[in-house]
Order: C-alpha cells, then sequence, then structure tokens
C-alpha cells in the first residue's frame, strides 16, 4: 500500500531507539524526510548514520535536544525546517513508591512527557493549519488508564497528553490537519528488554518464563499476552500520519494488545 508519504517531512521526538527508531525506519521506507531527534549529539549521530547506511537514498537528519533545557528547546525550534508531520514521542519515568517520590520526579516527567509536546505543537501546528495540511500524534501508553502504583507521575503525565491532543484537535476543525494519540501498551523496547534481562538473571529463569509471568502476575488485563514488538507500534503509528488517515482526528487509538479493556 502507499501511505502518500513521499515529500513528507517528519519530526520524531525521542527517536534514536525504540518505538520512535522504528517508526522512523517505517517513514524513511516510506520515502518520507525524517528528522531524528535524542537527548545528545552523540546519540542522534549514530541514529542516522544508521539510517543513512541502511538507506542511502533516504533523507535523514538529526536535532540533539534536552527537553529539560529551554535554551536548547529554543534552539531546536529555530534549526527545525518546515514540518509536515510532528510526532511528539520522547518520553521519561521514574519507578518509586509514591510517598518517596519527590516534586522534582513531577515537574521532570511533565516538562519532557507533556510540555515539549505543547510547545513544539504551538510552534508548528500554526503553520500547517495555513498550509491546510499537516499531522500531529502524540504517543502516550497504556499506563494512563491502568496507573501502576510506581509510575503515578509519568501515568499523570500520560493521561495529560489525551486531554493536549484533544484539544489541539478542535483548534484544526475544517481543515486537512489531524491531531491523534497512540496508546500503546507493554512494548519491546530496549528498556523492556533490559528488565527481561536483568529479571532474569536476578531470579534465575529465562526471559521467556519472566515474559510470561509478567503477563500472568502483573498485566493480566492485557489479550495479547506478550509484549508488542517496536515494529508492530511503528506500522501504526505510520498509518496514522500518513494522508491515507484523513478521516481519523481527536481520536485516541489503542495498539494495547487489549490490555485498557473496555468497547472503546
Amino acid at each position: 500500500m502507499n501511505l502518500e508519504l513521499i515529500g513528507k517531512t517528519v519530526f520524531i521526538t525521542g527517536s534514536t531507539a525504540g518505538i520512535g527508531f522504528a517508526t522512523a525506519k517505517t517513514l524513511v521506507k516510506e520515502g518520507a524526510s525524517v528528522v531524528l531527534n535524542g537527548r545528545t549529539k552523540e546519540k542522534v549521530e549514530v541514529a542516522v548514520k544508521s539510517l543513512q547506511k541502511e538507506f542511502p537514498e533516504s533523507n535523514v537528519s538529526g536535532i540533539a535536544t534536552n527537553f529539560l533545557n529551554i535554551k536548547e528547546i529554543d534552539t531546536l525550534l529555530e534549526k527545525l525546517p518546515e514540518i509536515d508531520i510532528l510526532i511528539n514521542n520522547v518520553g521519561v519515568y521514574t519507578s518509586c513508591d509514591f510517598f518517596e517520590s519527590i516534586d522534582a520526579d513531577w515537574q521532570q516527567q511533565f516538562e519532557v512527557n507533556v510540555m515539549s509536546g505543547v510547545r513544539l505543537s504551538k510552534q508548528l501546528l500554526p503553520k500547517m493549519i495555513g498550509n491546510n495540511w499537516g499531522r500531529i500524534l502524540f504517543v502516550s501508553s497504556e499506563c494512563a488508564t491502568l496507573v501502576p502504583t510506581d509510575m503515578i507521575a509519568y501515568s499523570m503525565t500520560k493521561a495529560a497528553i489525551l486531554a493536549v491532543s484533544r484539544g489541539l484537535a478542535q483548534l484544526t476543525k475544517g481543515t486537512g490537519v489531524t491531531v491523534n494519540t497512540i496508546v500503546p501498551g507493554s512494548t519491546l523496547s530496549e528498556g523492556a528488554a533490559q528488565f527481561l534481562e536483568n529479571a532474569a538473571k536476578a531470579e534465575s529463569k529465562s526471559q521467556i518464563q519472566i515474559e510470561e509471568e509478567f503477563f500472568t502476575k502483573k498485566r493480566t488485563s492485557s489479550l495479547l499476552q506478550r509484549f508488542a514488538s517496536v515494529e508492530e507500534i511503528a506500522n501504526t503509528v505510520t498509518y496514522l500520519v500518513s494522508p491515507l488517515s484523513s478521516a481519523t482526528n481527536g481520536s485516541v487509538i489503542k495498539a494495547d494488545g487489549g490490555s485498557m479493556g473496555g468497547i472503546l
């Protein structure tokens, strides 16, 4: 299927690894020009070179930004070319007892997970509306509704994204611009793979056993009963930011393996 992404320029935050990098790879395959982003220049350069090596004819570049640094954010906004598609993927989290969490944990996660998308959307959305075409996609998480007790701050930010996304979508009424949110479930990113490896060593079990126990004991609501691959999430993201998804706006699209339940 031709997703009609040739000639589109995409900026993906947090895209040197995980879902972000897998999405960048999928978009490059579809012919889009992609601007990668990561916290350090070194990681961005490695990711850019990796895609350029695999896809020699691709148009791939990158900009390093620490979204906790306002000056770096300002520099990013100045450097960005005209963007057709914005994917707000960057995210950080802490795992700790609620009563031991500190204000800085909450503030940092809110700044990175929510305000990065707010600031970028404020910069890019008016131009998209002026061009009568554009896509903004926020990447949330199943934790927005499942809310693990050791990740309440993170879950708060992922729930806040839903409100921001819906509000921005309402500003696009009658245009060719859409704003949506995708909600991935448990996904086998580098972080999840490291968790499985560490847990397997600590408990003298295989990684397969640890994964099975995660879904039979912790993420029992999952219908998939396994981690989704980053490629599975990236495929859904790529469709949602393509011209073919023009009838989807102001929506929350689940790619959660059924873990969140409900009929909507």
